[in-house]
């Protein structure tokens, strides 16, 4: 079994194919995946999605670079949380990538979001962009390790993977992977304990080698894992059981 910890189901690309790419991804052995929400509008349809799906799992957040979205309170982030199959706040953190000062909204959010985290006692799904750096400060300001949660699509330096580490935090790793240029990251990948790794796609987006350019989706997780077994000169197999493992114990499903 191999489970996809990160991906967007309701975002043009995988929607207008959901019962296709829901068929693929079962027959390549991915039973299970988190289905992200990014702004308010995913809000009900991320989580209506996972409903109707077995083995489809839904998160409640606005991603940090909505710029335009009006900001659910901290009870209404709560009563998102509590709705069934929703396992997790997020995505929320930090993007500095293309905004510019002045971002304490963002910063604001982000707050916010761990709040609502604590308050429902479910963990985070975090985003960082280009702002690691405070992105560990709100974390440990917040209190953020008494929930965990997973630094998603992980790109940033070993530094960082450790100190995301230390309070608790999953490091997972997407496509990105297995892309020539990530040197730095694939030494990351070495330093994570097993019981802290996941595996995902971020899909529609940063489809994997050998399917670089196309639209991604769950079922290429696989390519992801094998990579990762292959840098840490562990059997595949090993990496399906531990990723889906923590899976499991992180978001408190089966």
């Amino acid at each position: 079994m191999l489970v996809d910890s990160h991906c967007h189901f309701c975002f043009p690309g995988l929607l207008e194919q959901s019962e296709d790419v829901l068929a693929r991804m079962r027959a390549a052995g991915v039973e299970r995946a988190l289905n992200i929400s990014t702004s308010m509008q995913d809000l009900h349809a991320v989580a209506e999605f996972a409903q109707r799906h077995e083995g489809i799992y839904a998160t409640a957040g606005i991603h940090p670079d909505n710029i335009e979205e009006h900001d659910p309170d901290l009870a209404a982030l709560v009563r998102y949380a509590s709705v069934p199959k929703v396992v997790a706040i997020g995505e929320t953190g930090l993007d500095y990538y293309r905004l510019k000062e002045p971002l304490e909204w963002q910063r604001d959010r982000f707050r916010r979001h761990i709040r609502a985290a604590r308050e429902c006692a479910k963990p985070l799904v975090i985003h960082t962009r280009a702002a690691a750096d405070d992105t560990l400060r709100i974390l440990r300001d917040e209190r953020a390790q008494e929930v965990g949660g997973v630094m998603h699509c992980f790109t940033e330096s070993a530094d960082v993977a450790r100190a995301a580490l230390d309070l608790g935090f999953h490091i997972s790793f997407s496509g990105i992977l297995t892309f020539k240029s990530a040197k730095a990251l694939r030494e990351v990948a070495t330093i994570v304990p097993d019981e802290r790794l996941l595996v995902e796609t971020d899909a529609p987006y940063l489809a994997p080698v050998p399917h670089r350019g196309k639209s991604n989706e769950p079922a290429w997780v696989l390519h992801v894992a094998q990579c990762l077994a292959q840098l840490r000169n562990q059997d595949i197999e090993h990496i399906k059981k531990v990723t889906s493992n923590n899976f499991f114990k992180l978001f408190n499903v089966l």
